[in-house]
């Protein structure tokens, strides 16, 4: 059975950190994804990495402050979020794309995905 189960998030002060773990089962060989919606807002683009881990690519508002990684032996993929905006506020959900093995690709489309987690609700307060 295909499943994304996210967790990590949370409430934070403005300028705090959260770290946001997306683990995979069911899956072979898969790019991941992470997208956020603010209530009242359309999804947007995080950040996604390849299969191979290789390749990464951020959403301009997220560069330099977030940082996306995955850990094969884990099935797992993280969102580190560091100096958080109030902005930032939304539900995060991570998504994966079935891809070839050892791709190198990565997409930030969320309708190439297959597959969604629930989501996690982070808050960044002023």
């Amino acid at each position: 059975q295909v499943q994304l189960v996210e967790s990590g998030g949370g409430l934070v002060q403005a300028g705090g950190s959260l770290k946001l773990s997306c683990s995979a089962s069911g899956f072979s060989s898969y790019a991941t994804g992470w997208f956020r919606q603010a209530p009242g807002k359309e999804r947007e683009f995080v950040a996604a990495i390849s299969w191979s881990g290789g390749r990464t690519g951020y959403a301009d508002s997220v560069k330099g402050r977030f940082t996306i990684s995955r850990d094969g032996a884990k099935n797992t993929v993280y969102l580190q979020m560091n100096s958080l905006k109030p902005e930032d506020t939304a539900v995060y959900y991570c998504a994966a794309k079935k891809v070839a093995y050892l791709s190198a690709s990565y997409y930030s489309d969320g309708v190439l995905y297959d597959y969604w987690g629930q989501g996690t609700q982070v808050t960044v307060s002023s």
